[in-house]
């Protein structure tokens, strides 16, 4: 950690100097904070980073118990963070300062309530500042300017529809998702899109709201989860402020939830949802959901915010095909240059990491990290060693009378050709490509295949797939009967 040898440095300066001052004091954690932070930035990820530790804020430091106060914006926060990180905070931060002996997390005590969030046109005037959270409030993602409106900085700046690659599995929700950022209203709201993790629905809605704040500078967007939104709301109903928290909430001109499925058995939240869901279709907002299922798959849903979730457009993205996959991968390849990783390697990564987006583009940078820090060439080996773990998650057991199963259903021969000695054409075929895939899809060796296949020997296995390879490269007919069985095989 980068931490480590700067901070040695400056205690032994300030050792000569004697005590620093406070506001050197100040810096001096601040620039470790820093380096912590994009640490962690790297160990967890974008996402986990930017909703949980990016909000930390330096607390006051007591020297003579080396106590470290950390500060979040609500207490369920400080509470999900002290679970999840606490050991890994204090282990970071002994390391970058040996004044650091405790590390304490705990909700701001300076932090504003929704009552003091400025709802009116005549509040203090104040300029927008990048990534400013209110304070740490969660709900308003935004800041006031000069003309009173609320404009938002919630949003990752690097999840844009430039950055969205597209292909046939999410073509759809894409395009509905632009209609619904731009100027002229759209045809459709609220819009509903559903995905599994990982699949790019988060990305969306992120590009929902940069695209609309190109078109409507001014406009107010509310972007949270779900989750974040209940803390809000049962947060505001203990401390009475429920008019302040309908005022804001209404107030704004796109409305961006993801995760709506974690609003589930959850009553008076859904009513107060529901009532806000009303207002803004009635005024003309646009609305946008993102959610792991459908909204008739939603438990414990009441049916009339069930209907209102479901009234507009419920845009599908499916799970990306190998096509896609390649695509991301390729698109990602443009920020590495001139760093050079195999085309065996980004099919070998898009064929085995299939299971989400997020593991392939995670897959992807870890391997080029490992290759970066210790001078290694990206390899197909290097890819099998390092990868071991999102490649065992992802790969499908897939057994080889399946595949032969499947290669007979597709070509309509018996099955017992797979085994028999017949040679015709028409048969011989069919067995080749079975047996290439078996080596493809299986980690069975050459001899073990052969057996399945009548007995036969291992140089006849080899025979197979080399010519199958072949004829993929030869034949675009033979390559789109392989690409066909692959995703049969693999969904």
């Amino acid at each position: 950690m980068t931490g480590i040898g700067s901070q040695t440095g400056r205690n032994a300066s300030s050792h000569k100097r004697g005590a620093p001052e406070p506001d050197q004091e100040a810096l001096d954690l601040a620039a470790d904070w820093a380096d912590i932070s994009q640490g962690l930035r790297k160990d967890l990820g974008h996402q986990l980073h930017s909703q949980w530790i990016k909000p930390i804020q330096l607390g006051s430091f007591c020297k003579e118990t080396g106590t470290l106060d950390l500060f979040l914006p609500t207490e369920f926060s400080a509470n999900w963070v002290h679970d999840r990180f606490h050991d890994r905070l204090s282990l970071a931060w002994k390391i970058a300062s040996g004044d650091v002996k405790h590390v304490r997390i705990a909700v701001h005590p300076g932090r504003r309530k929704l009552a003091d969030l400025a709802l009116k046109q005549d509040a203090p005037a104040r300029r927008p500042v990048a990534n400013d959270r209110l304070n740490g409030d969660s709900l308003a993602m935004g800041s006031i300017d000069d003309h009173g409106f609320t404009s938002s900085v919630g949003l990752d700046p690097s999840l844009t529809f430039a950055a969205f690659v597209t292909g046939t599995t999410n073509v759809l929700a894409f395009n509905a998702a632009q209609r619904m950022a731009k100027e002229e209203k759209p045809q459709f709201s609220p819009l509903y899109l559903k995905a599994a993790t990982g699949q790019g629905k988060t990305h969306l809605l992120h590009a929902i709201g940069h695209s609309y704040l190109q078109a409507h500078p001014r406009a107010r967007i509310f972007y949270c989860s779900a989750e974040r939104f209940m803390v809000e709301f049962v947060q505001a109903l203990r401390q009475n402020e429920m008019i302040e928290f309908k005022a804001r909430l209404r107030g704004f001109d796109l409305l961006l939830v993801d995760d709506i499925q974690f609003i589930i058995g959850k009553a008076s939240a859904q009513e107060e949802l529901l009532y806000t869901i009303d207002a803004l279709l009635a005024e003309g907002k646009r609305l946008v959901f993102a959610a792991d299922r459908a909204p008739q798959a939603l438990d414990g849903v009441e049916q009339r915010l069930l209907s209102r979730l479901s009234m507009g457009l419920v845009a599908d993205i499916q799970p990306a095909d190998i096509e896609l996959r390649r695509a991301i991968l390729e698109s990602k390849m443009t920020k590495f240059a001139p760093l050079d990783v195999p085309a065996d390697v980004i099919e070998f990564l898009a064929r085995t990491i299939n299971r989400n987006v997020r593991e392939l583009v995670g897959g992807l940078n870890k391997l080029i990290a490992y290759a970066q820090l210790t001078g290694q060439e990206v390899s197909l080996q290097l890819a099998e060693e390092q990868l071991t773990d999102i490649l065992s998650a992802n790969r499908k057991r897939i057994t080889i009378d399946e595949i032969q199963r499947t290669v007979c259903q597709f070509y309509r021969v018996d099955r017992s050709e797979m085994s028999s000695k017949r040679r015709a054409r028409a048969v011989v075929r069919p067995r080749q490509v079975a047996m290439y895939l078996s080596k493809v899809l299986t980690p069975r060796s050459y001899p073990e295949i052969g057996r399945k296949f009548g007995g036969r020997d291992h140089s006849t296995v080899i025979h197979a797939v080399r010519l199958i390879e072949d004829l993929r490269q030869r034949d675009s007919d033979m390559d789109g009967d392989v690409r066909s069985l692959l995703r049969q095989l693999e969904s």
